[in-house]
């Protein structure tokens, strides 16, 4: 008899581990080569993939946008002249007059000037705003399984910013290893990890969020409350079922 309880108390342990800390996800090796933060890092929003941008175009420089603002009925109509584009996978947006162009990869500005200068053909000093809608960022703060979608309102919304807005690391959130999710086009998504425990870790605060980025705080694990937690009803079951065999023996 004693031999089979200790057989199965050590069978329940052994079982019961292997369920500590299911809720740390990505993990990686020791020996892991995360990608190399390059000095060139991203400092500006692009567009990519997937976006959906709300395009405007205006003549002369912009001087009917302008005089919209000057007459209030005219103002009320301006999303009429407001349209959504998507960008499909190949990083085109569809635009009239232009048909197919190129827009991933590009930052806001950057469309701006290029779909100027091709409106230049239709329009007299054509102007033209871009705005990016849909985009966002996952956050998991350092909690196991909590996580948080961060839209991104702004276009250069840095690292620190997005953290913040989650309410900061959470209490088992490990600031030693802030890993970031890159998506890449055609690539597999990149994988960084920071250290942002001192003032060392200053330096990647500002890196600019892209749109799909996945930013994972690890948690710190928490061997001893989870195995007492999972060891909890264990433990009862076999403290009943030694009072069950004691009162057996008592009442032969």
């Amino acid at each position: 008899m004693r031999r089979a309880l200790s057989f199965l108390v050590l069978s329940i342990l052994l079982l019961s581990a292997c369920t500590v800390n299911r809720d740390i996800m990505f993990k990686t090796p020791v020996d892991y080569a995360f990608d190399q933060v390059k000095d060139t890092l991203e400092r500006q929003f692009k567009i990519q993939a997937n976006d959906v941008v709300t395009f405007r175009l205006f003549a002369n420089d912009g001087f009917k946008m302008i005089d919209l603002v000057d007459d209030a009925t005219s103002l009320r109509n301006v999303s009429r002249m407001t349209f959504n584009y998507p960008v499909d996978s190949d990083g085109k947006a569809k635009l009239p007059l232009l048909g197919l162009v190129q827009l991933s990869g590009l930052t806001v500005r950057q469309a701006e000037m290029m779909l100027e200068e091709q409106y230049t053909a239709y329009y007299n000093r054509p102007f033209v705003l871009l705005t990016v809608n849909n985009r966002r960022v996952v956050v998991f703060p350092g909690g196991g399984g909590n996580a948080k979608v961060v839209p991104l309102e702004n276009n250069n919304t840095t690292l620190m910013e997005v953290i913040a807005s989650v309410g900061g690391l959470s209490d088992r959130g490990d600031a030693r290893k802030i890993k970031l999710f890159r998506k890449q086009p055609g690539r597999p998504r990149e994988v960084f990890q920071f250290n942002m425990s001192d003032i060392d870790g200053l330096k990647y605060a500002d890196i600019v969020m892209q749109a799909d980025d996945i930013v994972y705080v690890q948690p710190n694990p928490e061997i001893a409350r989870q195995l007492l937690q999972d060891l909890t009803p264990i433990v009862t079951l076999l403290t009943t079922t030694l009072l069950v065999i004691g009162y057996a023996k008592v009442l032969k």
